[in-house]
């Protein structure tokens, strides 16, 4: 009997799935993100994006010099927290994201 080795194919598969999962939960964290955002001009929301970085790490952040100030606040300005709670508040979803896309190979 002879056995085929699958290994290469299964940890592609594995591979991808891990990117597909990181991609939505990214795009997922932004939306939320960008609801939360506080508005004035529209620049902040419209700069907050995600980044799939590598099979497992995604990211969500903004270039907006301004940004660490709104979300961490000053002395003189209450902190406006939207990219913490879009990373922290949705773990569950997420995990049930990556879960899914796991189970699809």
């Amino acid at each position: 009997m002879a056995f085929t080795n699958n290994t290469s194919t299964a940890l592609k598969s594995l591979h991808n799935a891990k990117l597909r999962a990181l991609e939505i939960c990214g795009g997922k964290a932004e939306t939320y993100a960008k609801n939360l955002c506080p508005v004035r001009t529209g620049r902040l929301r419209n700069s907050i994006s995600h980044k799939v970085v590598d099979e497992n790490t995604a990211v969500i952040g903004t270039n907006v010099e301004y940004a660490p100030f709104v979300e961490l606040g000053t002395r003189r300005a209450a902190a406006r927290p939207y990219l913490r709670p879009a990373a922290e508040d949705h773990g569950a979803e997420y995990a049930a994201i990556i879960a899914n896309e796991l189970r699809k190979g």
